[in-house]
């Protein structure tokens, strides 16, 4: 270090060859500017001399000490360290680095004198780097740098680095290779090839074939088909994972535009994913898992499950109406089963039960009672939407059928049966005590699947193409033998609720509902009382005309708040969403009210836009085109704001 410091001596002499001559030159054009240039010059010397003096004097210091450093057993052990290892000083500026910090670090270049922060930026000298270590990037490599303090005569920081480049990269080609278990189902595959020609039978399957090996291509995976014909699972890395999720699986939509032959149905496909697990069989199980909640959303939708919760990605197609009833017919002799050897039956809907929650119920009732089994109807009747029906039931002879949630706990024994209609998530029943004391429970429901569900059900019956509850039961009605006939009380019921949730078979109606209706009508059910239920006051009509007039368009969405609380608003705010959507340009509609220290979202679509996906962003659910949600200690303002954000969001993910 001695020899490179003096290198400088030969430039600082010719610099003061150069400022004597030029003084010396000065004396002969003017001898007044040469007296104080030569005192200028003298002075300059003077100072220099006494600084280079003292640099000596220093330079000279440092070098004893660093010697005195090296010679201690720590220094030698520094001076044989296999890895870089820099020393610097009070001020955190360098004294000393290894020749390996040098070589291979440094790459040659000398660092003396420069503060470690220029090396290492933005370093923290009192955080993890004393303790934990942090890791940086220097000249395109990774490092890993610790500090520690030595205890010499004046403050020393000895900082080490580890190069961590190799291991950074072999940590990373390790978690961009982890591998992804897929599951894939077409959903719609028996429908599609049931009433095809051979020959259309072949261009189905090799379209299907075609795009999947296409997939297989662009996303460097492993594909291969299950023993289900219409069943696939593949194998996908990361890496690829991540590019798939960025372009919200477009496989669904490249499946959903095939053209297939002649037939005018649509293939549809879902897709389970298990990503993040420890091993392949936790990654096929969550698969498993996640197809069934795809499945149980409608459809037409890929569904990845990990160790924290589902992400979901498409669903915005309508589901697929099944045209066979053996799944129906199964669930109705395994129902038969559990309401023979109960001892008795409680049968409980959502909270606020509507007209399609309390038809349903009231039409399992008919069943219960029909195999010589206790039944009774969990109902608040005071906080419902379904009075008009709940009326008529008790002048029919209801009276000791229903039970309020405070009574129903009393009814639970060891063998009771707890049957679930119209809902299949635990918070939203009308009495949650029920299902945590009793181990027998059925689920009978339409609604696209939630994450939360009831999944300790003897029978998950959950058909999220059904348009109904009351369309469910009206269907396992009919293989539960003659005795199980619904009376005119039951039929009227089970048709109220089929109108309520089809908003009088004008959305979501398939054949299996008019055939469903149809039934209902041969056993009696009059449609004009059934029309009579829907009837409102004269209040309740000024209320919803005021909430009409001052809804607001965003987006094609009609958006409404009902200020002020009343018992009413309950039943106005489900009515004026269907009435918003009666609107030119109105695609959604929104109705928000306040209730109880919570403001509550009627949600309700054509189809068009999937109000379920748009609930789910702000905690609820329900149907592609009927849901909603509840906001605890949430004002109007807030919701109105949440609501909008959730609207934004659902165009951002899922148009184009």
């Amino acid at each position: 270090m001695d020899k490179k410091l003096w290198i400088f001596r030969p430039i600082i002499y010719i610099l003061m060859g150069l400022s004597l001559a030029l003084t010396l030159v000065t004396a002969f054009l003017n001898p007044y500017v040469f007296i104080a240039e030569a005192a200028v010059t003298l002075a300059v010397f003077i100072a220099l001399y006494i600084r280079i003096r003292k640099m000596q004097g220093d330079v000279q210091d440092f070098l004893e000490h660093i010697s005195k450093l090296l010679a201690s057993p720590r220094g030698k052990t520094l001076l044989s360290f296999p890895i870089p290892v820099i020393v610097a000083d009070a001020k955190y500026e360098v004294i000393w680095y290894n020749s390996i910090c040098k070589r291979d670090m440094l790459g040659g270049r000398d660092i003396f004198g420069l503060e470690i922060q220029k090396i290492i930026p933005k370093l923290d000298m009192d955080g993890d780097i004393r303790t934990k270590g942090i890791r940086l990037t220097y000249m395109g490599r990774s490092y890993k740098a610790y500090m520690t303090e030595a205890a010499e005569e004046e403050t020393l920081y000895l900082f080490y680095l580890i190069d961590e480049t190799e291991l950074k990269r072999y940590a990373e080609e390790y978690f961009e290779t982890r591998p992804s278990v897929a599951t894939i189902i077409i959903d719609n595959y028996d429908e599609l090839l049931q009433n095809a020609k051979e020959s259309e039978k072949m261009k189905i399957l090799a379209s299907i074939d075609n795009n999947l090996e296409r997939f297989v291509i662009e996303n460097n995976c492993i594909i291969s088909k299950t023993g289900r014909r219409d069943k696939y699972i593949a194998i996908i890395e990361e890496r690829y994972m991540k590019r798939l999720t960025e372009e919200r699986f477009k496989i669904l939509e490249e499946i959903r535009d095939l053209e297939v032959s002649d037939n005018k149905m649509s293939i549809t496909a879902s897709m389970g994913i298990g990503r993040g697990g420890r091993t392949f069989g936790d990654n096929e199980k969550m698969a498993n898992q996640a197809l069934e909640m795809a499945l149980g959303r409608g459809g037409d939708q890929v569904v990845i499950k990990n160790p924290e919760g589902f992400d979901f990605y498409g669903g915005i197609s309508n589901g697929l109406e099944k045209q066979t009833k053996v799944k129906t017919r199964i669930m109705a002799a395994a129902l038969s089963d559990l309401i023979d050897n109960s001892g008795n039956v409680i049968i409980m809907g959502h909270r606020l039960a509507d007209m399609d929650c309390l038809g349903a119920a009231i039409g399992m009732c008919k069943i219960v009672s029909s195999a010589g089994k206790q039944v009774n109807i969990a109902l608040n009747s005071s906080k419902n939407l379904a009075g008009s029906l709940y009326e008529k039931a008790m002048k029919e002879g209801y009276e000791g059928i229903f039970v309020g949630p405070e009574e129903a706990p009393a009814l639970v024994k060891d063998d009771t049966l707890i049957v679930i209609v119209d809902t299949h998530i635990p918070t939203l029943v009308e009495c949650p005590n029920l299902l945590e004391m009793c181990k027998n429970v059925v689920v009978i429901d339409h609604h696209r699947k939630m994450v939360g569900y009831i999944d300790d059900a003897l029978i998950f019956y959950h058909e999220p193409y059904a348009s109904s509850a009351s369309e469910m039961v009206t269907e396992l009605a009919q293989y539960f033998g003659e005795e199980t006939k619904f009376e005119k009380c039951e039929a009227e019921a089970l048709l109220a609720g089929i109108m309520l949730d089809t908003k009088s078979f004008s959305v979501k109606a398939g054949v299996r509902t008019f055939e469903a209706a149809a039934y209902l009508r041969r056993s009696g059910a009059d449609t004009v009382e059934v029309k009579k239920l829907f009837g409102g006051t004269i209040s309740a009509y000024r209320r919803r005309a005021q909430l009409v007039a001052e809804a607001e368009i965003y987006r094609n969405c009609a958006v409404a708040g009902a200020v002020g609380e009343s018992d009413e608003i309950k039943l106005v705010a489900p009515q004026t969403a269907d009435e918003l959507l009666t609107l030119n340009s109105v695609d959604a509609s929104f109705v928000m009210s306040e209730y109880e220290g919570e403001t509550s979202i009627s949600a309700r679509s054509f189809g068009k836009i999937n109000v379920q996906l748009v609930m789910e962003y702000m905690g609820g659910g329900g149907h592609q085109t009927m849901a909603g949600a509840q906001l605890k200690g949430v004002g109007l303002a807030e919701a109105k704001e949440a609501l909008l954000k959730a609207i934004d969001e659902y165009y951002e993910k899922n148009k184009k």
